[in-house]
């Protein structure tokens, strides 16, 4: 039998070394090869499976275990390997790890010890050349040279990363961080560590392969193999933690790390980025040219362990060697939990003999995944080695109560991570043989609690990490493919099954985005998809009735419950501008078409509310002065305080108005108006046009409808009132018809003597009577306060019941008994008391009575009332307000109120006869033209009527 002959392949990354070792073992019947990490391990056992179907395909690793009957292939990782299988063929990956602190006894043991019967392959970097001839002489060199270049790139900002590059962190902490200001910037990021699990990782990177996303944040674990999709590695730091303390990577590390970038022929960049300084000279030289320092040192335990008792043991794993290549590794964990499970009593006490020492040793190497004190970590091995020395299998309901609250897929990631922690310990002491009674059961049990919580800790890396929204429509974007939209009939936009915001109108509202680079990809998806829906909508809104539409109080033009569009000043004040609010992505022929449709809207809007009013303007038999104040109307919307116009309508003979009252004016007292404009539909929107018209920036809004008085601000624009169809009179404002009703009702008072309010005047204003005054205030009247005792009605008899008493006295009077003319009756004779006789008991009595009654005798209930009097001509000496609020008519216009002699400015009341009746001197004047009488005027009955015959 020929011996095994041993092969070295070294060289750099992206060499193809792991791929060559696999072809080389697919060509023996039998093989096993050793992989640093079980995440390799998994891939390499993916690829193997998917070339010789799982049949013949084993997977051992520390935590997994698929071992099928025909078992042809092993793939382990190194720690894992199992020994005395005799296959042809043996292979172990990056074989520079004997120098690892930690690990490196393990794979110094598998290079001094390890072969396969035909052929043996050692994989690593050049470095370990010197050092694999010295172990073994007989040993082929094969140096395999880099597929692709590599090249420095730099520092590089984490928002200017190019994509498809890998950001490496060496600290959970820092890990998540970078992966959470990724998603901000970019979207999202895949994370991969050693700490994962194979299932979470797989996952992880199947969304980086598959192009979700464009970034992986990742710890050093990248660096052992894992052949991924990069162009560029940017490193967070070049110091890591090693487990005792902080030390910068040396070059040969980075330079591992660093080849991830650029995939066979495919070149690839490095760098650095955020707090990490940039890489010496030296140190980018020696990565880019593969030349470094070789190893000098191999870490080695010893492997020919003795099991005579616990202290043997310790002896023969403490033993040196004399070989200059290999230094005693410092002391591990195994060998830690043997020391501190040793100086207990009780167990060395159990571990007396060789087999029990054995199974000590066995439980000692059960690794510490929790990361958990070393004094909590020997209590589980104590529990444990107990069980399988006591009864020879661990307590299942023990073991399956630790498995069960594990067994929990709810939490944050760390929450979970630390879980999967704790499950692996328990899927590692499940794979040991012979350790649980029923061990399939429990290999499956532990494997489905560790895949659910594997795919949760999917879950929440990709929902806080991963903007899924974004990296789906960026990857659609990069592949120049169709973009779905849909929209509901919330109008909420969804592209490829992801909500990107809303559509309101023809505008639409992106979701909140995290980042400008989100934002933007949002923006560009969203146009390139909503196009075709912004036309449907358009045709829809072009076609959709009036009565769909509607204006706001501040002008916005409405369809349902969505704004598109606004009113704008126009060249004539009852012809506003549309402005319609359309995204530049939909294009002009959607806004040309929005935009004609709202314009038609509102013209038809103003010409049904303004049809009065337009008539008017547009009355073409109107002219002179006539057609001059239907222009004044138009332009004031239909109503002008008559303080305003005075001059203009006292100018107007009765032809002209007549003329304009056939169109409904109305000439108040007050006001002149246009009484159906005051109705609620116009009012709206006289303020909306009134608004424009005078470009404020917020728009008045309508009082209620049906309110007669409501309260005036005294901020508020100039003209406002009119406009609403009020008038403000002290702190209130009455609407302008019941204005001129109370007028009607104040033209027949004496309002130079003064007068009291009447129910009437209440009624029609809808005011106490202290709002009155306040109101008839500022209409020009002074209103003096004052009380008097409230009359009640009388309970005097009635004219019947005189009458009565009067027949019964006898009066043989017959007829009717005028009120006051009552015949007197005669009284007996009084008797007078002499003047010094004591009064009557019965006297005295009933003068007490009279006196008491007197003081019980509830006081008179008083009221409140006011004398009107007009205070204009007062006010306007003085410059003060006449009663109250005096100030706000003049403020409207100045008219003078019903009554008032505009010549004299105050009130007339009733004319009496003149104290002296002077004969009266007339001048010759010319005969006045009379004129006609106007049929369509209302007291044209009653002026015919004085019309002499």
């Amino acid at each position: 039998m020929q011996p095994s002959r041993v092969t070295a392949v070294l060289g750099p990354t992206n060499t193809g070394k792991t791929h060559y070792a696999i072809e080389r073992m697919l060509g023996h019947r039998t093989g096993v090869i050793g992989l640093p990490l079980r995440l390799l391990a998994r891939e390499v056992y993916d690829r193997i499976v998917k070339a010789r179907g799982p049949g013949v395909v084993a997977l051992v690793t520390g935590e997994e275990r698929i071992v099928p009957p025909r078992t042809a292939y092993w793939v382990c990782t190194v720690e894992a390997m199992p020994e005395g299988l005799g296959c042809d063929f043996l292979a172990v990956d990056e074989i520079q790890l004997c120098a690892d602190d930690a690990r490196g006894h393990v794979f110094t043991d598998r290079l001094l010890h390890a072969r396969g019967l035909h052929e043996t392959l050692f994989m690593g970097a050049d470095t370990m050349r010197q050092a694999i001839i010295a172990m073994i002489p007989e040993v082929t060199i094969m140096r395999r040279e880099r597929f692709s270049e590599l090249t420095y790139a730099g520092s590089k900002k984490l928002s200017r990363m190019p994509p498809r590059a890998a950001i490496v962190g060496f600290s959970v902490e820092n890990c998540y961080a970078i992966a959470e200001l990724i998603r901000r910037q970019k979207g999202g990021a895949a994370v991969v560590m050693g700490a994962l699990s194979p299932r979470t990782r797989n996952a992880q990177v199947e969304m980086y392969q598959n192009g979700d996303v464009d970034y992986l944040v990742a710890t050093d674990a990248i660096g052992m193999g894992l052949n991924l999709d990069i162009k560029h590695v940017a490193f967070s730091a070049t110091t890591k933690f090693d487990g005792h303390r902080m030390r910068e990577l040396r070059p040969d590390e980075l330079a591992q790390i660093a080849g991830r970038a650029g995939r066979h022929l495919a070149p690839g960049t490095f760098g650095v980025t955020g707090e990490a300084q940039e890489l010496d000279e030296g140190v980018i030289n020696q990565i880019t040219n593969h030349q470094f320092q070789p190893i000098k040192k191999l870490h080695w335990r010893n492997s020919s362990l003795q099991f005579g008792s616990i202290k043997r043991l310790l002896q023969t794993l403490e033993e040196r060697t004399d070989n200059d290549w290999l230094t005693r590794v410092r002391e591990s964990d195994d060998l830690a939990a043997l020391r501190a499970l040793g100086n207990d009593e009780i167990i060395a006490a159990r571990a007396k003999d060789g087999p029990s020492v054995r199974l000590l040793w066995d439980v000692c190497r059960v690794p510490d995944f929790r990361g958990i004190s070393k004094g909590e970590h020997a209590g589980l091995l104590t529990r444990i080695f107990t069980d399988l020395h006591q009864i020879g299998h661990i307590d299942e309901n023990w073991f399956a109560l630790q498995v069960a609250r594990i067994d929990r897929d709810d939490g944050d990631i760390d929450t979970l991570s630390k879980r999967l922690a704790y499950i692996r310990t328990w899927t590692y002491v499940a794979q040991r043989k012979g350790w649980l009674r029923d061990e399939n059961h429990w290999r499956d049990q532990t494997r489905a609690v560790e895949d659910r919580l594997s795919d949760a800790l999917h879950g929440a890396l990709a929902q806080r990490f991963v903007d899924r929204r974004t990296s789906v429509l960026l990857r659609r974007l990069k592949q120049k493919e169709s973009l779905l939209a849909d929209v509901n009939d919330k109008g909420e936009v969804t592209i490829e099954g992801e909500f990107i915001g809303r559509l309101e109108g023809f505008r639409f509202r992106m979701d909140k985005a995290g980042s400008p680079d989100e934002a933007k990809t949002l923006r560009q998806a969203s146009a390139q998809a909503l196009v075709p829906h912004f036309h449907l909508r358009a045709d829809r809104f072009y076609n959709a009735p009036d009565t769909e539409m509607d204006f706001t109080e501040q002008g916005g033009l409405m369809w349902g419950d969505q704004a598109v569009g606004k009113l704008a000043q126009g060249d004539d004040p009852m012809k506003p501008k549309v402005v319609a609010f359309v995204d530049d992505e939909a294009g002009t022929d959607v806004a040309a078409k929005v935009q004609r449709r709202l314009q038609h809207f509102i013209d038809r809007k103003v010409a049904t509310a303004m049809e009065p009013l337009l008539a008017l303007k547009n009355d073409d038999t109107l002219t002179g002065l006539a057609k001059g104040f239907a222009f004044r109307m138009a332009e004031h919307f239909g109503i002008i305080p008559r303080g305003d116009v005075a001059d203009e309508v006292k100018a107007l003979d009765q032809e002209a108005r007549g003329a304009l009252r056939k169109h409904g004016i109305r000439f108040g007292q007050f006001t002149v108006f246009l009484p159906l404009l005051l109705k609620p539909a116009p009012t709206r929107l006289r303020l909306v046009l009134w608004s424009l018209q005078n470009n404020l920036q917020e728009f008045p809004e309508s009082p209620p409808p049906g309110l007669v008085t409501v309260p005036a601000s005294t901020d508020a624009h100039a003209g406002y009132y009119a406009m609403a169809g009020y008038r403000a009179a002290g702190t209130r404002a009455i609407r302008i018809d019941m204005l001129e009703r109370l007028a009607d009702l104040l033209r027949d008072k004496n309002s130079k003597t003064g007068f009291e309010a009447v129910p009437d005047m209440l009624s029609i204003t809808g005011t106490t009577l202290d709002q009155f005054a306040d109101l008839m205030g500022g209409l020009g009247y002074a209103a003096e306060k004052g009380e008097r005792a409230k009359v009640k009605a009388a309970a005097a008899p009635a004219k019947a019941e005189i009458v009565t008493q009067l027949d019964a006295i006898g009066d043989s009077t017959t007829g009717m008994v005028e009120e006051g003319n009552a015949p007197e009756v005669e009284a007996a004779p009084a008797v007078e008391p002499a003047a010094d006789a004591a009064p009557a008991p019965e006297a005295e009595a009933e003068a007490e009575a009279d006196a008491v009654a007197q003081a019980d005798a509830p006081a008179a209930e008083m009221e409140v009332f006011y004398t009107f009097t007009w205070g204009g001509r007062a006010a306007r000496q003085t410059g003060r307000p006449a009663g109250r609020g005096g100030d706000a008519q003049r403020k409207q216009g100045g008219d003078k109120p019903a009554g008032d002699n505009p010549r004299r400015g105050k009130p007339q009341g009733k004319r009496g006869p003149k104290p002296d009746d002077k004969p009266q001197n007339f001048a010759a004047k010319p005969q006045r033209t009379e004129k006609k009488i106007d049929p369509d005027n209302p007291f044209a009955a009653a002026l015919q009527g004085f019309k002499p015959s």
